[in-house]
């Protein structure tokens, strides 16, 4: 059974597209990614903004540190739109 709403799997997606997930969250992003259409959607947007910035950033890796700060911004601001947008 699928435990995650899409506002999990959407926050977390960098982490998988990044391979930075263990063997289990991935697996569970991808089930849920495969059966939702909108998530497959976002998924496909979000794979493709990675795409185009490797390739105009040259590759370069920020810094731990900025990553993990910048990673928890995103997720908190997702998080508070979808809030947002239910009320």
């Amino acid at each position: 059974m699928d435990d995650l709403d899409c506002s999990a799997v959407l926050a977390d997606v960098w982490l998988l597209l990044d391979n930075e997930c263990d063997g289990a969250a991935k697996e569970r992003l991808r089930e849920h990614i495969d059966r939702c259409s909108p998530c497959i959607e976002a998924y496909g947007l979000e794979e493709k903004l990675k795409s185009l910035l490797n390739r105009k950033c040259g590759g370069d890796r920020a810094p731990d540190a900025l990553r993990k700060r910048l990673t928890m911004e995103i997720r908190t601001s997702y998080v508070e739109t979808r809030i947002e947008t239910a009320e």
